[in-house]
């Protein structure tokens, strides 16, 4: 028996999300990557992920592992795998890891970037990995705000109302917004998320930059843990899953 590791990039935009749903639901990338890896190996296969992403949500560095009784080389899996793959999902490594080894427990924190598009007109080539938002962002006070965030908080007033998450408290290790011609990165690294987390802080901060919200709001946010108090929920396509590290 031997325990696989994953490397995955992918495009969320045409997916129900990594997990997979009852039929009828749509497409998932767990589902394609599992139906694929039974074609190759010609048996029944459980993917173990790192975390699960929302429908329209992308990775650079996803991360699985399966078990296997198969000895096929790495190498040859690899480019099987991704022969048969679709164009928007792809293996970026495939590795032997220990049979102890639980890609979603074992992992000790995760990176995501979320990509706003901000000028008065789309991009036709970037329309399925950014937000586009058309209005002026204060870059310089949203990357201000954002470091009331560092650090081990109740993030409560960030968690959708659905997630299952039982302990809202995280630790954030880094947070960055950078500005480059018209794209903002809001880059967030931590020990583990809330459902929505990422998108609903990221919601919160577009409201402070066009100064719907006030300077100092995203404290007083953060310590009354009210979910109504924040922004609405950015759209899913301009985040991705950058890292996870172990």
């Amino acid at each position: 028996m031997r325990n696989l590791k994953l490397k995955i990039e992918y495009d969320g935009t045409h997916y129900a999300g990594w997990q997979v749903q009852p039929k009828g639901r749509g497409k998932t990338i767990q589902a394609v990557i599992e139906k694929t890896l039974r074609k190759i190996l010609q048996e029944k296969i459980k993917l173990i992920v790192s975390g699960r992403t929302d429908a329209g949500v992308h990775a650079r560095g996803q991360v699985a592992n399966f078990l296997t009784r198969s000895n096929l080389p790495l190498s040859r899996l690899k480019i099987a795998l991704n022969g048969l793959l679709p164009e928007d999902i792809k293996v970026i490594s495939l590795s032997a890891a220990a049979l102890d080894f639980n890609s979603r427990f074992c992992a000790k924190a995760k990176v995501y970037r979320y990509t706003i598009l901000n000028r008065d007109y789309s991009s036709p080539l970037l329309r399925s990995t950014v937000f586009f938002y058309p209005h002026p962002l204060d870059a310089q006070l949203m990357r201000k705000e954002a470091r009331i965030l560092l650090g081990k908080h109740n993030f409560s007033a960030f968690a959708a109302s659905r997630g299952k998450e039982k302990n809202p408290v995280k630790v954030i290790k880094k947070i960055a917004v950078r500005k480059r011609n018209s794209l903002i990165h809001i880059d967030i690294e931590a020990d583990g998320f809330l459902y929505n987390m990422v998108r609903n802080i990221v919601g919160t901060l577009i409201e402070i930059g066009r100064g719907r919200l006030a300077p100092g709001s995203l404290k007083k946010i953060l310590l009354a843990r009210n979910r109504m108090l924040a922004g609405q929920t950015a759209s899913p396509r301009g985040l991705c899953l950058l890292k996870v590290k172990y």
